[in-house]
Parts: structure tokens; sequence; C-alpha cells
């Protein structure tokens, strides 16, 4: 028997549907057979409190799959990896009986120093948009709702309840918007999560623009949009300007500004009506499940140690001091080898089923290990002592492998540096001073110095923070068992100073101002010649790998299709990633060195080769016209690069688009140089100009360049009374005429 459409029900229940029944779950409304849906955090795992347990209290929640989080699988570069994370955890949501879970979040690393850059893949937007569009398509094939977060600019932790992002349009699209914008164009997720801060100083939860324009009418999305947690302050006006579902709940007071709003005719009921409807969808997410997560505990694990692997990044590897040869005597320093930091703090963490410890997946190869803390992850140890035990435990050994980190690394605070705790930094440098060879693994969510000690090393390991099964992850990369194929997803700069957000970060005065454009992360470094300490996309392996034949076909006005041969010369079976940018100076604006514009990952074996295709589209060669309020590739030359990383450009072929032949549209405002470079409007106000010149006047302007340039960018209106101009507001009128 069908239900009744909820949108016929009093207006007051149906204001109480657009808050949360609870903390968690969506308010029920039984005669319109709506049932309560429970949203809960997911990114990398599932956070399901148990009954009875405090909201807050994180460590309460219901044991899940602990997967690596989303700092990892950004450097995985591998697709198909996110949308098997996504899969896994929509299982493990169906058996906790969650119909929405709250992630993947796709937010931009602009500044190594966010505190919840962990929860986020990279400081590219092409890398995030594929990854989260494959998690949100994993997810969603399990019959659960994935939402895409923090909608929009969120990049720091810092005032983030409160704070305004400052952001230009172009901006704000190629940077900011367009990892969203694939992720909702390509997977169709459940949910768009608003987020805390301000953007132009309009909140996120109150931004008909983005929730409205941008995410509806441009890129037709159907879902719910939920508010974070506690960031809605005006109801009515949040609600309005497109956003659904307030959480959490519930709330009497908004609820009945709604229903005041609707009857004083301050609110569209039809508003009220959509996003009842809208809500009330939610209800129809399958949620149940036959199988408990004790049930798929054991394979998700597997497949939680699989992941962590493919996502560890081979920073260094000087006299092939990896992979770790059999039966070495060992000595492992640092307390995180015995209690891995393996996810970060806050509202995404999760109760792992089960934790593997690097130090026992060490033993188990059959190394003879001996082991030493070096430090404690609490700080409070004798850091001279720890230091001299593990130098005397290192003089035996072989090879030391010192595992160091960050301490507390949590959502709600940003770091203030880049650089590891001193007493760790002085720990690799006294170590590897007597060791015969030094592996330093890094446990971090993010990037970090490795200055005053990067040398000292002989092999550099970025471990990430791997999740539950990372101890084994990781000793499956050291001993050679897996062949190493993450990429980094962001830059290791050499000093802080060099990020290209260091003077506009965290803001001032409630306000952040992104005053590096376009210019985040690889794009400056690349685009100013700036020296990092490894770029975004280097990673090394065991085995080598060289690329050859490229070709470029050109297949239309502006796409493209690349072809390329990929062989495995080395020893190893090994996992390449290809990287696809391009760099133009095309068009009137400044564009970096070159930008990511397709990638993929290919396994081969020793010897083999294959045939690698991947379409750039026409978006790989746009670039946002902020007067057109358009997408636009410019007519001209486009240089497409293959790239070992962004720093390293092994192949490029040069070719020519078409492009978007279309004049902007002028005005009385426009600079005299646009008019005349108007390919209508240009001959026309030429001819007005020159009508009652004599030839010698007429030889005279054309002789003169450079007073034309002078007055170029001089608006036309003011143009026309300048002495000697003889053309009339009514001429420049007649002529824009012609344009239309």
């Amino acid at each position: 028997m069908p239900q009744p459409d909820p949108a016929t029900l009093p207006l007051e229940r149906k204001a109480s549907l657009l808050s949360g029944g609870d903390f968690w779950s969506t308010q029920p409304l039984d005669e319109a057979g709506v049932a309560a849906v429970v949203l809960t955090d997911g990114p990398h795992g599932i956070r399901r409190q148990k009954a009875g347990a405090d909201h807050l209290g994180f460590h309460a929640s219901e044991p899940a799959t602990c997967f690596a989080p989303a700092v990892a699988v950004g450097s995985s570069w591998d697709a198909e990896l996110a949308e098997r994370v996504g899969a896994a955890v929509g299982r493990e949501a169906r058996a906790l009986g969650v119909g929405v879970v709250l992630g993947p979040g796709v937010n931009i690393k602009r500044s190594p120093l966010c505190g919840r850059n962990f929860e986020y893949y990279s400081e590219d937007p092409l890398l995030s948009g594929v990854l989260g569009a494959a998690f949100v398509r994993g997810a969603q094939a399990q019959g659960v709702g994935a939402t895409v977060k923090h909608f929009a600019v969120n990049n720091q932790e810092t005032e983030r309840m409160r704070v305004s992002a400052e952001v230009d349009e172009r901006t704000l699209r190629e940077i900011y918007l367009a990892a969203f914008e694939r992720v909702v164009t390509e997977a169709r997720p459940a949910a768009v999560m608003s987020a805390y801060n301000k953007i132009n100083g309009v909140p996120a939860s109150e931004n008909r623009r983005l929730l409205t324009d941008v995410l509806r009418t441009e890129w037709g999305f159907e879902g719910v949009v939920v508010s974070d947690w506690g960031a809605v302050g005006d109801r009515v006006a949040a609600l309005a300007a497109g956003l659904d579902l307030q959480m959490p709940g519930p709330d009497e007071a908004h609820d009945a500004a709604i229903v005041e709003a609707v009857r004083e005719g301050r609110l569209d009921q039809a508003v009220v009506d959509a996003s009842v409807r809208r809500v009330a969808a939610l209800a129809r997410l399958a949620v149940a499940s036959e199988t408990g997560v004790d049930a798929v505990a054991a394979d998700h694990h597997a497949l939680a140690r699989e992941v962590a692997a493919d996502c560890v990044v081979l920073l260094k590897n000087d006299k092939y001091t990896l992979p770790l040869a059999d039966g070495l005597r060992l000595t492992v320093v640092g307390e995180f080898a015995a209690r891995p930091q393996f996810q970060g703090g806050g509202s995404s963490l999760v109760n792992a089923t089960r934790v593997d410890t690097p130090l026992d997946a060490l033993r188990s190869l059959g190394h003879l290990v001996t082991y030493v803390p070096g430090f404690t992850t609490d700080g409070t140890g004798d850091a001279e002592t720890l230091r001299e035990e593990a130098v005397r435990a290192v003089c035996g050994a072989e090879v030391a492998v010192v595992f160091v980190g960050l301490r507390g690394e949590t959502e709600g605070v940003d770091r203030e540096n880049l650089d590891l705790p001193a007493d760790q930094v002085e720990l690799v440098r006294a170590v590897a001073a007597v060791a015969p060879r030094t592996v330093v693994v890094l446990s971090t969510g993010g990037v970090v110095s490795l200055e005053g000690w990067h040398d000292s090393a002989d092999a550099i390991v970025a471990g990430w923070l791997l999740g539950q099964a990372g101890g084994s992850a990781l000793a499956d990369v050291l001993s050679g068992a897996v062949n190493p194929s993450g990429r980094l997803a962001e830059t290791v700069p050499l000093r802080l100073e060099d990020t290209p957000s260091f003077l506009n970060f965290p803001g001032e005065a409630g306000q952040v101002r992104h005053g590096e454009g376009v210019m985040v992360g690889y794009r400056h470094y690349e685009s100013v010649g700036r020296a990092v300490r490894y770029p975004f996309g280097h990673g090394l392996s065991y085995t080598t790998f060289e690329t050859d034949a490229l070709s470029v076909d050109v297949t239309g006005d502006d796409t493209a299709t690349v072809r390329l041969r990929v062989t495995n010369t080395g020893e190893r079976t090994g996992k390449h990633v290809v990287q696809v940018y391009v760099a133009t100076t095309a068009g009137r604006v400044r564009r970096p060195a070159r930008e990511l514009r397709a990638f993929t990952k290919v396994e081969l074996r020793p010897g083999e080769s294959r045939i690698v295709e991947l379409l750039l589209e026409r978006r790989a060669f746009a670039h946002y016209d902020i007067e057109a309020d358009r997408w636009h590739v410019a007519p001209g030359a486009y240089t497409v690069q293959i790239g070992e990383s962004a720093a390293e450009v092994v192949a490029e072929q040069t070719v020519t688009l078409i492009g978007d032949n279309i004049a902007a549209a002028l005005s009385l405002d426009s600079a005299i140089g646009d008019w005349l470079a108007h390919p209508v409007a240009g001959p026309m106000l030429r001819a007005a100009l020159m009508a009652e010149a004599t030839e010698q006047e007429r030889q005279q302007a054309e002789a003169n360049g450079d007073m034309m340039e002078m007055v170029a960018s001089i608006p036309a209106r003011q143009f026309l009374h300048f002495p000697g101009v003889s053309v009339s507001t009514d001429d420049l009128t007649e002529i824009l005429e012609a344009t239309r």
C-alpha cells in the first residue's frame, strides 16, 4: 500500500522532520511511513555509538574495521582501492544499522598545518575528486548513503565555526569546488554536508549560491544537504538557502521558527515541502543486514592490510637499504612500533576490531629483533636516558628501524609547525650516527619536516596513519613482500615559510584570505621554481619502470586522447602511477606551470609492457572565466606532460586546440583594449575612430602602437572624453548592438 506524501502532513510535523530526532538519527514520521535513519561518522570506518553511551565519548562506539584514513588512501592514487574501502565501510554500516555514512571528506590540503588533513585526500582537486567519487560508489552499492563533506572551503580547524574563507571565484571553482563537483556529478551521493565556516562572509549552511545555485541548479544534486553537527545558526535562512536537515536534534525552537516563517509569508512552504521529501527519501536506504561486523571482520582486516600497504610511500632508499634481507639483526626503535598511531582523533575515531603492531609483524618475519622505545608517546619520559638506551641497543644491529611520528593529531586543532618532536629528531640523528644502516618510518596524518635528519637516514618511509592493519602492512613493505607503490598526494616542503599559504594561514580578525589563489600546493612550487624536499607525485619502488611511445591525439575542439607505453624494466612485480599533466600559457589568465589532469595505476610483471590510454576531456584544458562566469578553453597550444612527479617530466607532446572562439561580452565599462580585440567590435571601432582622419593621421595611428597600449585599460565610456576622440556614446551603443 503506497504511503502518503509526507509533504501533505501538518506543517508542524513537516518542520520536525527537518531537524534530527536525536544526536545521530532523523525524526520518524510514522503516519507517512518514514522511518528514522541513523547517520554516523565513517570516512575510514563506522563509529556507531553504543546504546546509552554519551555521544561525544568517542571510545564507546561499537567495534568496526578501521581502514587507512584518507591521508593514506590519497597516496595510493588508486580509485579501485578507494571504491573497495567504500564498499567495506558500507557493508559494516548495514551490519550496524547505519543508513548514512558521513564521508568521504574531499577538502583540499591548502596548508600542511590543517589539523584535519588526515581525513582529506590531497592538495589536488582531481586526485581528491576521483578517489572521493570511488568511495561513494563503493559505499552506495551496498545500499547505504554516503555524505561528501565539508562543503566548502573547510581547510583549517582554527576558528572553524566562525572564520570566513575569503576566496575569489576562479580559485573557488578550480580548486575548492572541483572535487565536490566531480563526486556529485559522477557518483550522486545521498547527501552533502555543509561546512562550519563562512565563505566570503556567508555561513556555508546559509549560502544559497553554493547550496542551491551551484549544487542543485548547476550540478543537478538531488539528495539531502545536511549540516555539520551544530553548524546552523539561523534555521530559516539555512532552509531558504537549501539546507534540508539540521543535525543534531531535536530542536523545537528551530522547528517553531520554520512554522512561524511560513505562516508569516517569509518562507515559501514549497521550500519546506521539497526538503521534507528529500529527507524522507533517506528512509528508503537499505540498512537491514543479517550479519554483524564479526562475520566480515577477518576479511575486512585482510583488506585493510592490503589497502594500507598500497598507500605506503618510499621517499628515500639509498644503498638499496630496503627491502630488508632475510634473517637480519634488527633494532626497532620508537614507541610507535609497539603502540602504533594509526588514526587521528575526533569525530572519525573508530573502535578498531583489532590492531596489528609493526613490532609484532617484524618479529614474525624471522628477524632477530631487539626493541627499545626511544621516546614516549606522551612525552613524559627522560628523553636523554631513552636515547642513550637506543644508541646502545643499535650498536649490535645490522639495521635500525626507527618509528617516529606526531603526538595527538586531532580534529579541531591546527598544527603550529611542521616539525617532529625535538626528542624524536635527536633520536634519529643519534641512532643513525652508530647504526650501519638506518630506516625511518613516519607515522603521521600529514607531511612533516624532514630537515635536520633527512641526510642521516638511509631510507625513509612515509607510513602515514594506516588503520588497524598498518603494522602488518608496513612489515610487508619493509620486507619486500609488497612492492611500495604509493605516491605523494601532497608536497613535502623544505620550510614552512615556503608553503603558498604561509602568509595567509590561519588568518586574522575572523577572516582567512586565500591570497595564493589557484597556486595551491605543487602548482605554486612548480610555477615559481621553488625547491621542495619531495614533490607531489613522488614515490620510489623496488623495481623500475620506463615510459615511452607517447602520442596525444586531438579528438575535438577541446578534447584529446593520451596513449603511452609503460614497461616494468626491473626484476620485481610492481605498480606504477601514470601521471598526466597539462601545461599552457593560452588565454588571458595566469596558469600554473602544470596541473594534474589524468592518472591511473597499473600493475606489471618484470619485463611486461602495457599500452595505457587516458582521455583528456574539456575540463582538462579549461580555466574558469570570472567575467563570463563559465568554464573557458582558450584557443592555443597545450603541452601534455607525463610526470614521474609534478617536478619531473619524462615525456611531453604539444597540441593545438581550437577551444572556445567566443568573444567576451562588451559593455561601456569594458576596457578599450577589449573593444579593439573583439572580432566584431574591433574593426567597427577602428573604422569609427578613423572616419574623419586624414591619410597622414591614419599612418601616424598605425605607427603609434605604444599609444594604444597606454590607453588599452581605460573603460570605453571614459575613453570617449579624451581630446581628439571623435566617437560618441551613440556610436558605441550601435557597435554593441552589432556584437549581439
